[in-house]
């Protein structure tokens, strides 16, 4: 129960202390957020990422943990497509938006105290960030880097060539900074390579401010801003949320209950990893693809409010 308080609590801070610097600065928001957005996503993520992953024991994670985030994820993802494609009538770049936000977990920060906390190990945790930056992240930003392509191709000009072709918008989304540090890094812990202490420490120092910059400039983006205010994203919101709260962490326990026979403080991790609040690592890849970041701003922001009682509610049940 502390671990899921302590959680929380890191996030609200770092959030408010970029609602403050917007209320304190407003003549600079704009220029906060162009500044931090390609830092973090070129830099500081995907030093995280290598550092997160090259000190972690693969064969822990990756025989049952992983399998079940990545089942969990996919299901989920595919239950949001569907009601809003179908139910909704969204248009596909929305949808793979609101998609991407229902199944993809804040677990990079959120989690880590939760998962060391509350469970005791750190092997819930890596094995969600694993999935997500090795498989779900590369999936959605091609999704993403083609709707993006697509628009941009749309606007321009007539002369402005053909629009990109498949192979090219997969090789460039799966080769983004986020994907390469996290393969790096596994690939670091496979092989058991280490780094001398004048190239590692700079890339932790470099790695640890990635969540709290990022953190910081969700909170500089929610000036001026007010959930739900857009009538016509009010049912994208509530259904992202409902799907991510809900839907997820019952669809985590009956795959990990009944296909892998997890149970125990074991069972319990991987229910939380699920009951985590949108990732605002959402946020940042809409953002850098030019898409729809009032749908994902919304969903992260109820997501988060709610997610706190819906943890405890998960530990309650498990624990």
């Amino acid at each position: 129960m502390e671990g899921v308080l302590l959680g929380f609590g890191v996030v609200l801070v770092l959030v408010g202390v970029g609602v403050l610097a917007s209320i304190l600065l407003p003549t600079r928001t704009g220029a906060m957020q162009e500044g931090l957005t390609p830092v973090i996503y070129y830099i500081t993520n995907p030093a995280l990422m290598f550092i997160l992953l090259a000190e972690t024991e693969l064969a822990e994670v990756l025989g049952v943990y992983t399998p079940i985030a990545l089942v969990a994820a996919a299901a989920t993802s595919a239950v949001y497509a569907l009601l809003s494609r179908f139910a909704l009538r969204r248009p596909g770049a929305q949808t793979a938006v609101g998609a991407m936000a229902s199944c993809y977990v804040n677990a990079g920060n959120i989690g880590i105290p939760i998962a060391l906390y509350a469970v005791g190990s750190s092997a819930p945790v890596v094995s969600v960030l694993l999935a997500q930056l090795l498989v779900i992240a590369p999936v959605f930003l091609t999704i993403f880097a083609w709707y993006g392509r697509r628009a941009t191709t749309t606007a321009a000009a007539p002369s402005a060539g053909a629009p990109p072709t498949l192979a090219r918008t997969v090789l460039r989304s799966v080769a983004n900074p986020v994907t390469t540090g996290t393969a790096a890094g596994a690939l670091f812990a496979a092989t058991s390579l280490t780094l001398p202490a004048i190239l590692w420490t700079p890339l932790e120092m470099l790695g640890q401010a990635s969540i709290p910059l990022l953190l910081v400039m969700f909170g500089i983006s929610l000036r001026g801003q007010k959930p739900l205010a857009q009538r016509s994203l009010r049912a994208d919101v509530v259904l992202g949320s409902v799907v991510k709260l809900a839907l997820m962490p019952v669809i985590a326990w009956a795959v990990a209950y009944y296909l892998f026979r997890v149970e125990g403080t074991a069972l319990l991790g991987v229910v939380a990893m699920a009951a985590l609040p949108t990732a605002q690592n959402v946020f940042l890849f809409s953002a850098q693809f030019g898409l729809r970041v009032t749908l994902v701003r919304d969903i992260i922001l109820v997501s988060s409010l709610l997610a706190l009682p819906a943890s405890l509610l998960v530990a309650l049940l498990l624990g």
